[in-house]
């Protein structure tokens, strides 16, 4: 009786200080107030309140009897996870302004980069091309690995946090430059280490860009042999597929085929079909990349949510004539008999390469929206096929000449996807999504090309297209794919759910008003409707607009060993 008489007073106090404490006033940094919280799981909203203490989030519910030193009204609002961008090129952009605010201004509080190529490890002679192939961005180069340079942004100030993959082109050319060979066994061994290296440091895994060179140049044992490296660490292999237009099915075959001999999850860049003779393939990938996740597979996806993609003009190019590198492709372009063979290539179907001309089905739809020099800039905003008609020209010779004498890729939209394709993606459960774009702003060197509209809309997009006015999604779905998803398919840690003890990365925006305003025509345009955004507990947009803060922090994958 006394042990009985015993527990019961323990237990009587237990709930007389749980009384207490639910009685007492909480004291947080922030609280928003009234919210529709869409809390990532993919679940109905409910109303609530959320607190932060410094850069978690430390309650959500009925909060109250709780105080905050910053108390804010959302009211009629959404309140969700910062958005996760999984494939941004925001590398140099981030370097320019740190700001990020095409993306930080739709919601995204993380950048993941890495596509193809890295910005570290990098030896000298990278460095080197890197800083010649500079365009309108000029910067230092003050690195020399992946995890230095993301540290290196995070020092200069950046609004969103910061990760990325390693490019399995980067290792490839640390190791053996732009030959188009496979490695011998210890080159193979120096690449194993590079990518080992870095997993360590916290990249989230390795990311392949097979329809450009040098990264073309791997065969399908090479990318296994990195993807065990990174599914040591328990990361992932991220992929530009070698094709998206006639060969997508042996190129996504082969895709699935690096996920099962590595045992490791992979995903594919910008999920789509390519070319409108290619547009039916698209529901036999999707059939494909279900029945690799019936069989235990984890392969997943992302889109951007436009039907039109961008890339070099070069990708109108055989990968042979960039064999040795960019500069001696231009060699190339310029002698006479090679030029001949490489127009005669750009009408040929093969099994080789992605055409990227042939693709399309017409030059009208080869855009042309940045070019490196100044000269050429007036040509910006016109198609190969305009500039054909004003030079005279053939337009395969005028894509040779243009290149040649801009010497650069020269930024390019192809008009060669269908809006089905994209709608049909979007509604996968598997798919979340991207910006493929840097993140800019209406100003200074930025206004000197023209982005990608995805640049300034591809979230909002989301929000606004397919969920409120074509209802392809409902609005708790589309927040898991574009928060919960990605966080949970790279597996980082405590971001893209509303949980207690997660990092406070928080967005409120207005599902009735969220817009995105950018065109082909008129690219740099900022999206509308998010009212408050909050990087790691800091607010970065504050009634629709940027604060100048800039909280991003590098975000390190499963594998970092923490020195």
């Amino acid at each position: 009786m006394r042990n009985c008489t015993g527990r019961l007073a323990v237990a009587a106090l237990v709930a007389a200080i749980f009384l207490s404490a639910c009685a007492a006033p909480d004291n947080y940094d922030i609280i928003l107030r009234g919210g529709t919280i869409y809390d990532g799981s993919g679940q109905p909203p409910f109303p609530g309140d959320i607190a932060f203490n410094g850069d978690h989030i430390a309650a959500f519910g009925n909060l109250r009897n709780a105080t905050a030193t910053t108390d804010i009204d959302v009211s009629g609002l959404a309140v969700a996870p910062g958005f996760i961008n999984m494939m941004s090129w925001a590398n140099e952009s981030l370097l320019e302004d740190g700001h990020s605010q095409s993306d930080i201004r739709q919601g995204v509080t993380l950048e993941i980069m890495g596509e193809g190529e890295s910005m570290g490890p990098l030896n000298d002679a990278m460095k080197a091309a890197m800083v010649r192939l500079q365009s309108d961005i000029r910067y230092d180069i003050e690195w020399t690995t992946l995890a230095e340079y993301l540290e290196h942004l995070v020092q200069r100030g950046i609004s969103p946090n910061v990760a990325s993959f390693i490019g399995t082109a980067t290792p490839r050319e640390y190791v053996i430059g732009h030959e188009d060979r496979e490695p011998t066994p210890e080159e193979l061994d120096q690449m194993l280490t590079l990518v080992r290296e870095a997993m360590e440091d916290g990249a989230l895994g390795v990311a392949s860009s097979l329809i450009y060179p040098p990264g073309s140049f791997a065969k399908t044992d090479e990318l296994i042999a990195l993807s065990k490296v990174a599914a040591e660490y328990d990361g992932m292999y991220i992929s530009h597929m070698r094709d998206e237009g006639a060969n997508m099915i042996a190129a996504l075959d082969e895709l699935i085929t690096i996920a099962r001999e590595a045992e490791i999850p992979a995903e594919i860049y910008h999920f789509k079909s390519a070319g409108q003779a290619n547009w039916p393939l698209f529901d036999q990938a999707v059939a494909m990349v279900e029945q690799a996740r019936a069989e235990g597979l984890q392969i997943t996806a992302d889109v951007y949510t436009y039907p039109a993609s961008a890339t070099g003009l070069n990708a109108t190019i055989p990968p042979w004539v960039q064999e040795g590198g960019f500069e001696a492709s231009l060699v190339r372009m310029q002698d006479p008999v090679l030029r001949e063979r490489i127009a005669r290539e750009m009408l040929e179907e093969s099994e080789e390469w992605e055409n990227g001309y042939l693709g399309v089905g017409s030059p009208d739809d080869i855009l042309l929206v940045g070019f490196r020099s100044t000269a050429l800039k007036p040509l910006t905003g016109k198609t190969v096929a305009e500039i054909s008609a004003m030079r005279g020209t053939d337009p395969r010779d005028t894509i040779m000449d243009l290149i040649v004498e801009d010497g650069s890729r020269i930024a390019t939209v192809y008009f060669g996807q269908s809006e089905d394709v994209v709608r049909k993606a979007v509604a996968l459960p598997w798919v979340s999504f991207n910006s493929d774009e840097a993140s800019l702003a209406p100003k200074g060197v930025f206004l000197e090309s023209n982005p990608h509209p995805r640049a300034y809309g591809s979230f909002a997009r989301v929000l606004a297209k397919y969920v409120r006015d074509e209802k392809v999604i409902s609005l708790e779905e589309a927040i898991r794919k574009l928060a919960a998803l990605p966080a949970q398919t790279m597996k980082i840690d405590r971001r893209g759910e509303i949980k207690a003890g997660f990092y406070a990365d928080v967005v409120v925006f207005d599902p009735d008003t969220i817009q995105d305003h950018a065109t082909f025509v008129e690219p740099h345009r900022y999206a509308t409707g998010m009212i408050h955004v909050f990087v790691n507990g800091e607010q970065v947009i504050k009634d629709g607009e940027h604060t100048g803060a800039t909280p991003g922090r590098v975000v390190r994958g499963p594998g970092w060993v923490e020195l």
